[in-house]
């Protein structure tokens, strides 16, 4: 379920911003938790699974290392960083995402934009599908900056537009109205409605490159994933 600007539920073209969009992504993710995964393998053709595991290689952290999953949701990238030896923490605004989560590291609710963390506690973080639905993206990239060590590795996932023409349209096609479709078979119809429209809060590559280097990373770098239809973002934490 969606909120208007001031705080009420709606289903206008207006996105919400601010608390009002905090309020909503809770909402809504709360909603959707108890058949999320079903939802993103079937819209996804199971393609998420390897987009996650390319998540957890660009970290290029040895393991050992203690790693921050930003949005945790169910558990899915925390189950891959657990398989690669890595000490995973899960953090998530919505109680019933993590109530759903299919892992069994320790898990977190909080708002993404003020971890309880300390001061470079981490070695790493990682972030699934999640910067277009945060309130503040320049405020979460400093965040991150605050809690992982110098030094440490950041990789961030998110959907992307393809380049090409032909797959432009095939990817708009595709994601504004099957996308939809399938959320309103299989869970909820005016949140999978809501996350195409997401994407218009994603400012360009180089608006999120710059973004990540203003907060204090360096080595940042941007790797398209499935033609186009998905970004890895990665980093290093500190200036060089």
């Amino acid at each position: 379920m969606l909120l208007d600007h001031d705080g009420r539920r709606g289903t206008g073209d207006q996105l919400p911003q601010g608390e009002a969009k905090v309020k909503a992504v809770r909402a809504m993710f709360d909603a959707i938790a108890p058949r999320y995964d079903l939802v993103n393998r079937v819209m996804t053709f199971g393609m998420d699974v390897g987009w996650r595991r390319a998540t957890v290689a660009g970290l290029g952290l040895s393991p050992g290392g203690v790693v921050l999953d930003i949005a945790a949701g169910t558990g899915d990238l925390c189950r891959e960083l657990t398989a690669a030896g890595h000490a995973a923490v899960g953090v998530d605004l919505s109680w019933e995402m993590l109530a759903h989560a299919r892992t069994a590291v320790p898990l977190v609710q909080a708002d993404a934009l003020r971890l309880p963390v300390r001061p470079a506690a981490a070695d790493g973080a990682t972030c699934g599908f999640a910067l277009r639905n945060l309130a503040d993206l320049p405020s979460f990239f400093r965040e991150l900056a605050r809690v992982v060590r110098p030094g440490g590795r950041i990789a961030l996932l998110e959907v992307a537009e393809p380049t090409s023409p032909v797959l432009q349209r095939g990817h708009a096609l595709y994601f504004t109205k099957v996308v939809p479709r399938i959320g309103a078979w299989l869970s909820d119809a005016e949140a999978y409605r809501y996350l195409p429209r997401s994407v218009a809060y994603l400012p360009g590559t180089a608006g999120l490159l710059a973004q990540l280097r203003d907060a204090g990373f360096s080595a940042v770098h941007r790797r398209t994933l499935s033609g186009g239809i998905a970004q890895l973002l990665t980093a290093t934490c500190g200036r060089r």
